[in-house]
């Protein structure tokens, strides 16, 4: 029996909350990737062996950035009150009108915070040829990848590249683990 399709609110929960996996998860995001542009990716049933991998040592990422960040998306668009109701009882008229409150804000601070260009200038669905030595931090390549570059494919995603941050500076005194104080109107 196949399962019904998700409302609209679901689906929109779903989206936010796919876009912080992929940020976070780049295993995650190939397979979103595949699944967009319509590969069949197997599971192996038995993985083979492979040499042990050298390790590299992580760096811990500071939260400061993150939780300012996510400070600016609850202000202008109540990006958390949004993400924590549960919507699943609004009729999906209510929801896009409260998406489209949430987008404008979101929307907003990524214009204000931060300049962003795509990685790739050509238009999604382009063939375009990857040199030898591309960067690949910057290209993802999907699909059946045999053998060494130049590979020739067609862009699934441009990719985006953030130029410049602009965060506001911050009093010694901010508490960012705090991103919405509570209200209480007297």
């Amino acid at each position: 029996m196949k399962p019904a399709n998700p409302s609209l609110l679901s689906r929109i929960s779903l989206a936010f909350g796919t876009f912080f996996s992929i940020l976070s998860d780049g295993q995650f995001a190939a397979r979103v990737q595949a699944l967009r542009s319509g590969e069949q990716r197997a599971e192996p049933s038995a993985p083979a062996p492979t040499p042990k991998p050298v390790v590299v040592p992580l760096r811990e990422a500071a939260p400061d950035g993150a939780l300012q960040l996510l400070g600016l998306l609850q202000r202008e668009a109540r990006f958390i009150d949004f993400i924590q109701e549960d919507v699943a009882a609004y009729a999906d008229a209510d929801i896009g009108a409260a998406v489209r409150v949430v987008h404008e804000g979101c929307r907003k601070v990524l214009h204000d915070n931060f300049t962003i260009s795509p990685i790739r200038d050509e238009a999604e669905g382009s063939r375009i040829t990857l040199p030898v030595g591309f960067d690949a931090a910057a290209i993802r390549v999907t699909g059946n990848v045999v053998g060494q570059p130049p590979f020739h494919g067609s862009i699934t995603h441009r990719g985006w590249r953030v130029v410049e941050t602009r965060l506001p500076r911050l009093s010694g005194s901010h508490q960012l683990n705090i991103v919405a104080p509570a209200e209480v109107e007297l």
